[in-house]
């Protein structure tokens, strides 16, 4: 199975952070990975490694409800941004709210919509999928 070189989680909960990256690194799929507190944090650490030519995620696993900026308004924003690579994005959320799950569409990531907590068969079904 093909690996990815970086991941992102964007995730304001420390336990689930900590989950998270249990699983990233137990997979052995993901060379490295980035943390992000909130959506604002997430935008401005992918404008500035586009800014200084460095390389960016190319999974993203996106909390939506987080201080500062929530998932939501991270995306709003990140189809903004000029970005010259495939960056594939995961919501993971605790939500399972219909309403969520229509919003998600708005951004083509319907299929995309992860119910927490991420298990090691899904991060390599989502990694197999990328490849």
């Amino acid at each position: 199975m093909n690996k990815i070189n970086l991941a992102c989680v964007v995730e304001d909960d420390p336990l689930h952070l900590y989950l998270t990256k249990q699983v990233i690194s137990h997979s052995g799929l993901v060379n490295q990975t980035l943390e992000c507190k909130n959506g604002k944090e997430a935008y401005e650490m992918l404008t500035s490694r586009i800014s200084l030519k460095e390389s960016l995620p190319e999974l993203i696993l996106l909390d939506l409800n987080m201080p500062v900026w929530d998932g939501w308004q991270f995306l709003d924003e990140f189809i903004l941004i000029p970005v010259n690579q495939k960056i594939t994005i995961y919501i993971v959320s605790s939500s399972s709210n219909e309403d969520d799950l229509k919003r998600a569409e708005k951004y083509n990531l319907r299929g995309n919509y992860i119910i927490k907590p991420i298990t090691i068969d899904k991060l390599k079904e989502i990694i197999y999928e990328m490849n």
